[in-house]
């Protein structure tokens, strides 16, 4: 049952602190879509999208007006395509990266993630079609999401898969150079992929997921700051615990959203993904609660602690609130969607590799990156290496979405607008990584993996 007395506690934080819905996404199966003629599976497809979908939005838009919460993004995920068109006479999935933008579009929703492959271990051959089509797939539609999970604790990392990576997302850049490299925003690379998450660009309906499914990301930075405002210069046990009770709040409302949105389009409920995911506003940052446990700027030394303890905070105070606690769940660092974040990188003190520190402890990983235009591929792809290492190791979710901006160098700003914010563009090392991308083959699972 939903209860108002919770709606009515956070309402002076949507109000004031820019609590909302981040989004409520639907997983859809499309397995039984699968089809070896390309045009009769993209009808399937479109379809089945639009079918399961037809009542997301007004659904979603009718919870947003009855109860007073904001209700961000509505979203659409499905099974990864290079499983679905596996078996499809085509050189490449282009057409229907173009139908589930239709279908996007039909619905009303502002994206669908699940262009998408799972390689950590070795390609089929869809995979590799998958892969290839991304950059033309990017170019060509305006909600598609694509993702590609390259390592795993258990498998490993499939460096065959990062090297081509690499190209992909130098190609992806080039293609879509009138806006920036936008493209690229909607590409991520993961380790550890979960199969429930609600949150772009790296959401896919995962096979062990029901046929449909209602999941939900909250939100919240801004409560989260204004809170440990009034902690101020008190120890980390009162920060650890104020956090907590806030995280409580915060997952609560997503859970009571997420119910009732399950309840009204009668799929059932899934989980809520409580990750801090900030906005470009003044007052949403991730960034800032860093800073108001005591760092000057956040990237300076002590940085990677306070985001620890946060992350862990965030995680506590939310498996009280849901059974049910998924997706990525902890704190987002995406660059360019948090103005702490650009304000911090653009004054020196915010680096990749302080970055990458960060990601050991915190939900995803380098996400919203601009580097120069001429960042070569195999850098790329060694600093995808890179971050899929530090999942691998330490069995945790790890991603990256970066963008070699066209034409721009260190300086310069990339502007995306909207949630994306603008990315300044941060230097990568100039010393090669070639020889070590050219190897390929596997980096072999740790030893951790055998837990059997």
């Amino acid at each position: 049952m939903l209860n108002r007395k919770d709606i009515l506690k956070t309402q002076h934080m949507i109000d004031e602190q820019h609590l909302d819905i981040r989004t409520i996404t639907m997983g859809i199966s499309l397995m039984d879509c699968c089809d070896p003629d390309l045009e009769d599976c993209c009808e399937k497809i479109y379809n089945k999208i639009t079918r399961c979908a037809k009542n997301l939005v007004k659904v979603g838009e009718d919870i947003e007006k009855e109860f007073g919460i904001p209700i961000v993004n509505k979203r659409i995920s499905v099974t990864p395509i290079s499983i679905v068109a596996g078996s499809c006479q085509c050189d490449n999935y282009v057409e229907i990266a173009k139908t589930l933008d239709k279908a996007a579009k039909t619905c009303g929703v502002n994206f669908i993630g699940g262009f998408s492959a799972l390689v950590q271990k070795g390609c089929t051959q869809g995979d590799w079609k998958l892969m290839r089509s991304i950059p033309d797939a990017m170019a060509c539609t305006e909600r598609v999401c694509a993702s590609v999970n390259v390592g795993s604790t258990r498998a490993g990392i499939n460096m065959d898969a990062v090297a081509e990576m690499g190209r992909i997302i130098k190609r992806t850049a080039e293609v879509t150079a009138d806006d920036d490299g936008l493209g690229c925003a909607k590409v991520v690379v993961f380790a550890n992929a979960v199969e429930d998450n609600p949150f772009m660009a790296g959401a896919f309906h995962g096979v062990g997921e029901p046929e449909c499914v209602i999941n939900v990301g909250v939100s919240g930075p801004g409560v989260v700051y204004h809170a440990l405002k009034k902690v101020k210069g008190q120890p980390f046990d009162i920060v650890a615990e104020t956090i907590k009770k806030t995280a409580f709040q915060i997952t609560r409302m997503g859970q009571i959203v997420g119910k009732e949105a399950s309840a009204r389009l009668g799929v059932p409920f899934g989980i809520v993904d409580l990750s801090l995911a900030p906005t470009p506003a003044v007052g949403d940052s991730v960034a800032r609660i860093l800073e108001e446990m005591g760092l000057e700027v956040c990237g300076t030394h002590g940085t990677t602690a306070a985001l620890a303890m946060l992350n862990d905070a965030v995680k506590k105070g939310g498996v009280m609130a849901s059974n049910h606690v998924g997706g990525l769940s902890g704190a987002f660092i995406p660059v360019s969607e948090d103005e702490g974040m650009i304000a911090a990188a653009e004054c020196g003190t915010l680096c990749l590799d302080k970055l990458e520190a960060m990601t050991c402890v915190c939900s995803v990983g380098l996400d919203m990156i601009a580097v120069p235009g001429d960042t070569s591929a195999a850098t790329i792809s060694a600093i995808i290496a890179d971050e899929a290492a530090i999942g691998m190791v330490n069995s945790k979710t790890t991603a990256v979405r970066i963008i070699p901006a066209p034409n721009k160098v260190v300086g310069d700003r990339v502007e995306m607008g909207g949630l994306l914010g603008s990315a300044p563009v941060m230097p990568v090392h100039d010393k090669s990584s070639e020889l070590f991308i050219a190897r390929g083959g596997r980096i072999p699972a740790p030893l951790q993996s055998l837990k059997n």
